[in-house]
């Protein structure tokens, strides 16, 4: 037996914690094979009972007592957990061990067994254990406990476990949660795994023999339920995950001692039958009757363990604990349905389907999953299906996709194996999944799609049957297209087809009967494929096209693995070698029957498969032929159709097919030179008869030259046609529509695409290389003579004209820019235009009064559609223009107009105008500030124009100005060193700005601008402290005495914008409020704002005295209060100046002062060190900044 163990005081259990630390920290133990674990484990069985009863279960000794005396003895020893923590190889081995080992000694044999689970928990304490004597003693409830020792640090819970009650000690820090279950690591990936297939090998090897010895199952669930009510997490999961496996493998038993008592069942009933007196008849009921009193104490178990285990912590708080119950409770109901797959055990499930966590939620719905998969545990699930069907239905929603997919799934084998289980109306809840944006919950969909639409019309079809096969297609594609048609999504047809690709994939590429079912002239007896049916047909052909050529989800559809295998790969290359053998003789036909009369929808998707092509086939099938029949087909197409769409769709046709790799190439270009031969000839005849007969050139003559420019300008974007020289022609005709203006609006504004595209084709080839000198310069010339005509098509009388001339133009600098140029081949830099300031005035001028117009005035009438096409055009013309700024090809001063528009129309215009102020401060800090306080002066002098002397700082167009400096200042993010030079720059500017223009009604008044100072207030957070200062000395130089005494409400700006230049220390104790016009003014005597005033000065200066100098790139060139004083004197007889020099010879003193060591106190480490964050130039720059001579 077990002695008594006492409870360890505070040094031994320190002493034992050690140890068992250092026992789990080898390394070198945890490297060992399975052969030396084995091996130890039979040295242990080869030991003595003595020996045994003497080795440790750790890595340590363990102290016993034995003969009334104590022995010590060392004996290598592997215990259980270190084997499931190592692998599992020779866990079946150490299983054995471990059984003879309880066969001759069961109470040692058991300790491990409970010291196993105490170590898998995370324990690195102390368990002992003494023997339970009495049943009725009353402290055995008193010592059932769980509580912290405060003197100790250390953790105890006690607990009976049958014959003993157990007492664990741990420390305090097992708390944290780190334990087996949850560590990570090389050593512990695997140690779930392990710990679960140790359990299930126990049981399995047990099975027969001590499993039911009313001993070790009894002491173990004892065990086990004692540690799932620990208040410890690491207790609690470890216990509950090996009850739930524990659980588990006593069903496998249950089911094996069922197999057992049937074939006892049936040998008896064989005996009795038998006529003859058979002796074995006793036997055999006496092994029925011990089966099933083996069978009734497995059943024991496991009510003992659901009672006690899973009805506790099915709930628990922990969610992967949770997760671990209802997951076996599925697997139980699967295995033992008869016993599990009730009312009673299924209510569990639908409880948790509720659950806050997705793990959990997901562990239920994978459990039904595979229940709903066996149609005879559906016929014991009507219940829990009418109970707990609308709630599966609502998580296809589930904010987790995985749920939702799980949840698609259990719907689907729902309609399968379940009679009427969901209505029409539940499965129109799903069908629209089939375009979810997340491609697992869309396959799932697509799944329980296609077994409502086709599968349960029919069953499979036997492949020998070929005729019958097609004719279930057809049926299928016809079922499919109807469908499509009727859903929501009915312009998503890629999404549909990559949806169905895994389950439909046979049917989505028999595109034999997609082709037969388009081509087939129906009979007067079968109903007729309509004109929608076919477009929304070909849609489908075309997105399984795509989806067999690439294998790629559409865009927007997120992709689960974006490397393709080896295999893939293979498939894809079939496919598109397959559909390439088809359509190369089957797309000529349908071109030749749509093209015609079929749908523009049809032309243009019809149009698309070629680019899908393996062109090598027709050199490889010798098919060139049908090639030639494909390009005639197409050319029908050019001459009869004039949509832009179809255009391009036939140039892009054409690209494709005319790849120089391909050994068609020679066969295409042979027909395109023959087709633009034929458009350029014509267009050359029309052009020729319109400059002659001039006003008497009819409508159809008129629309016959529309149609083949635009022909030719489509083809001209893709294709390289500059050797028809069209430049000239489409130059004589911009010219004529210039003097005479007979020319219509759509052929000007073809005539500017043409001639725009021709250029682009030139200076491609000039960058290349492969153009003579001569068509260099020609090639300069004819950019600058366009850029001209277009500068003139900006006062066209159409709207569309000047805007189309406006987007090519700017097109045009921007490509010829010096930037552009310079980054690209040294052939093309000598081209870099620069527009004159003429013309950059009348682009800045063009976007003002196309852009800038509020819609409310001009789209009362218009509905919203026509109103979003407008604003588009619009946004286009603004970006255009924007580029030209952001790549210098305009002068940056330009942008202040556009800046100035961006709180006014920030909801239309407002990202644009954001993206280039963040781009042009990139470019150049101290310009984009100019620029910044150029737009702020334009709006306040238009809002001074505007009110007069009726414009006041609380009226709405200020706070609007106001508003807008605000949003500027917050662009220039919260480094504010490096915006410094910027800073210092703008406030420079809007100081003079403010003191510039004298007030009309006398010099007591203050300047007329001197509110604005209230708009620069704005961005003085943007200054470093040492910045304001100096900024604060400028402000200073253009303040008189007689402004410092004056308190009036006008002169609220300039006290307003000093306070917000001083620092706290420093504040001039001027009282004011600039945000609310009722607010109290505190007023004072003229003598006592002069008094303050100098004593502000004085401070000042004393400071400077004291050593609190700045450095020379921060400082003010004045250098006493008496030479501003002489200043203000100075002022006072000539008025304010709108240009004052900063004295240099200030500047140089205290840069002098500053250089000088001796004076720089420690109060000075601060502003030094913020100064030397930047670098040795900003000294030089700042003061040219703030040095209005250099300006």
């Amino acid at each position: 037996m077990i002695a008594d163990a006492e409870m360890p005081g505070r040094d031994s259990c320190q002493k034992e914690n050690e140890s068992h630390s250092e026992s789990d920290n080898d390394l070198e133990n945890q490297r060992r094979g399975s052969q030396s674990t084995t091996a130890s484990w039979k040295r242990r069985r080869d030991q003595s009972e003595k020996s045994r009863r003497r080795s440790s279960t750790t890595r340590s000794c363990r102290k016993i007592r034995s003969n009334g005396r104590q022995q010590q003895d060392e004996v290598e020893a592997v215990t259980l957990f270190e084997v499931v923590r190592m692998g599992k190889s020779a866990m079946q081995s150490v299983v054995d061990d471990w059984i003879e080992e309880y066969k001759q000694d069961r109470n040692t044999a058991l300790l491990d067994i409970i010291l196993f689970f105490i170590q898998c928990s995370g324990c690195r304490g102390m368990v002992t254990a003494e023997v339970f004597q009495n049943m009725h003693s009353p402290d055995i409830r008193r010592k059932m406990t769980e509580e912290f020792d405060e003197e100790t640090g250390l953790q105890y819970k006690k607990f009976m476990v049958y014959p003993w009650i157990l007492n664990v000690t741990w420390p305090i820090e097992m708390d944290s949660g780190d334990y087996p279950l949850t560590m990570t690591g090389p050593y512990w990936k695997k140690f779930k795994s392990n710990f679960c297939e140790f359990i299930s090998v126990l049981i399995q090897h047990c099975q027969y023999t001590i499993i039911h010895d009313e001993y070790l199952m009894d002491t173990v669930i004892s065990l086990l339920a004692g540690l799932s009510d620990s208040q410890l997490r690491a207790f609690r999961h470890t216990s509950t995950l090996a009850a739930m496996k524990l659980m588990s493998a006593l069903i496998n038993v249950s089911l094996s001692l069922r197999v057992q008592l049937h074939n006892a069942q049936r040998q008896c009933e064989v005996e009795k039958n038998n006529r003859s007196h058979n002796r074995g008849l006793e036997a055999l009921v006496q092994k029925k009757a011990e089966i099933l009193e083996k069978q009734e104490n497995i059943e024991n178990l496991m009510d003992a363990i659901f009672k006690g285990i899973f009805v506790h912590r099915y709930r628990d708080a922990l969610f992967e604990i949770r997760a671990i119950c209802i997951e076996e409770i599925g697997i139980w109901m699967k295995t033992s349905s008869d016993r599990f797959l009730t009312d009673s055990y299924l209510k569990y499930v639908g409880w948790t389907l509720h659950d806050k966590q997705s793990d959990v939620r997901l562990k239920c719905l994978i459990g039904l999953v595979n229940l709903y998969s066996d149609k005879e545990c559906c016929t014991k699930m009507d219940l829990f299906t009418c109970r707990f069907k609308d709630r599966i239905k609502s998580m296809i929603l589930d904010k987790e996709s995985d749920v939702a997919v799980q949840a698609i799934k259990v719907l689907t084998l729902m309609m399968q194996n379940c009679d009427e289980a969901l209505s029409s109306e539940d499965c129109k809840q799903l069908y629209h999944f089939v375009y979810s944006a997340h491609r697992p919950v869309a396959l799932a969909a697509a799944e329980f799609l296609h077994w409502k639409l086709f599968c349960s019309q029919d069953s499979e079809v036997p492949d020998e049957v070929q005729e019958r096969k097609d004719t279930q297609h057809i049926s299928h594609l016809k079922t499919l297209v109807n469908f499509y048609l009727q859903s929501e999504g009915c312009t998503h047809s890629a999404y549909l087809v990559d949806s169905l690709w895994d389950s439909s994939a046979v049917l989505l590429k028999d595109w034999e009967s997609m082709t037969a079912l388009l081509l087939q002239d129906v009979g007067p007896e079968e109903e007729a494929f309509t004109d929608l049916q076919k477009a929304a047909l070909v849609e489908i052909m075309l997105s399984s096209i795509r989806q067999a050529a690439e294998g790629l989800p559409p865009g927007g559809r997120c992709l689960g693995k974006k490397v393709q295998m080896g295999k893939e790969r293979k498939s894809h290359l079939d496919d598109r070698a397959k559909l390439t053998e088809h359509f190369i003789v089957a797309l000529p036909q349908l071109l030749a029957k749509f093209s015609t009369h079929g749908e523009k929808v049809i032309k243009l998707n019809l149009l698309q498969i070629p680019q899908y092509f393996d062109l090598e086939v027709y050199s490889t099938l010798q098919l060139e032929k049908h090639l030639n029949t494909l390009l005639k087909q197409i050319k029908e197409i050019v001459e009869q159709e004039v949509g832009s769409e179809v255009l391009e769709f036939c140039s892009k046709a054409y690209l494709f097919l005319s790849k120089e790799e391909l050994a068609a190439h020679e066969q295409v270009e042979l027909a395109k030179s023959q087709l633009f031969d034929q458009l350029v000839g014509k267009f050359n005849l029309l052009l020729k008869d319109f400059l002659h007969k001039g006003d008497r050139f009819d409508e159809d003559e008129s629309y016959q030259m529309w149609s083949t420019l635009k022909r030719i300008t489509t083809f001209h974007n893709a294709h390289d046609i500059t050797r028809w020289n069209l430049l000239n022609s489409t130059c004589k005709l911009l010219k004529s529509g210039l003097e005479d203006g007979n020319v219509t609006e759509p052929i000007i504004i073809q005539a500017i695409k043409c001639s725009y595209f021709h250029i682009m084709w030139q200076l491609s080839k000039v960058s290349e290389g492969i153009s003579p000198q001569s068509m260099q310069v020609l090639v300069g010339k004819q950019m600058r003579g366009f850029c001209y005509i277009c500068r003139r098509y900006l006062t066209n009388v159409s709207n569309v004209v000047r805007e189309q001339a406006f987007v090519i133009l700017c097109d045009l600098l921007l490509v010829f820019s010096h930037e552009v140029l310079s980054s690209g081949h040294e052939n093309i830099e000598p081209f870099a235009y620069v527009p004159e300031a003429s013309l950059q005035s009348e682009l800045v001028a063009f976007v003002m009064d196309h852009v800038f117009i509020p819609q409310d005035n001009e789209n009362v009438n218009k509905d919203e559609e026509c109103k979003v096409g407008i604003l588009h055009n619009r946004r286009n013309l603004l970006a255009a223009f924007c580029k030209l700024i952001v790549f210098s090809v305009v002068e940056m001063d330009i942008a202040a107009d556009i800046f100035k528009q961006y709180i006014k129309y920030y909801i239309d215009y407002g990202d644009i105008i954001k993206e280039t102020l963040s781009r042009t401060r990139q470019i150049d800090k101290i310009q984009c500030a100019k620029t910044l306080i150029q737009s702020l002066k334009q709006l306040f002098s238009e809002l001074v124009e505007a009110q007069g002397s009726n414009a006041t700082r609380w009226s709405q167009p200020f706070i609007s100005i106001k508003d807008l400096a605000r949003r500027f200042s917050l662009t220039f993010g919260l480094d504010q060193l490096k915006a410094r030079e910027a800073m210092s720059m703008l406030h420079k500017n809007g100081i003079e700005f403010a003191f510039r223009d004298v007030n009309a009604k006398g010099t007591n008044q203050p300047p007329s601008n001197l509110a604005f100072l209230d708009i620069l207030s704005e961005f003085s957070t943007k200054l470093l402290k040492t910045d304001k200062r100096t900024v604060f000395y400028y402000l200073e130089r253009f303040i008189t005495d007689q402004m410092a005494v004056e308190s009036g409400e006008e002169w609220l700006p300039l006290a307003a914008y000093r306070r917000s230049l001083l620092d706290s220390r420093d504040d001039d104790t001027t009282s004011t409020s600039s945000g609310d016009p009722s607010s109290p003014v505190q007023h004072s005597s003229k003598a006592a704002s002069l008094k303050r005033r100098h004593q502000t000065e004085d401070s000042v200066s004393n400071e400077e005295q004291k050593g609190k100098s700045l450095p020379s790139f921060l400082m003010s060139p004045l250098t006493s209060t008496e030479h501003r004083d002489h200043e203000r004197h100075a002022r006072r007889g000539r008025g304010y100046t709108k240009e004052t020099a900063m004295d240099q010879d200030g500047l140089q003193s205290l840069c002098s002062e500053y250089n000088n060591p001796t004076i720089m106190g420690n109060n000075e480490r601060t502003v030094t060190e913020e100064a030397a964050k930047s670098p040795g130039s900003d000294f030089d720059d700042l003061n040219e900044v703030l040095d209005i001579d250099n300006d």
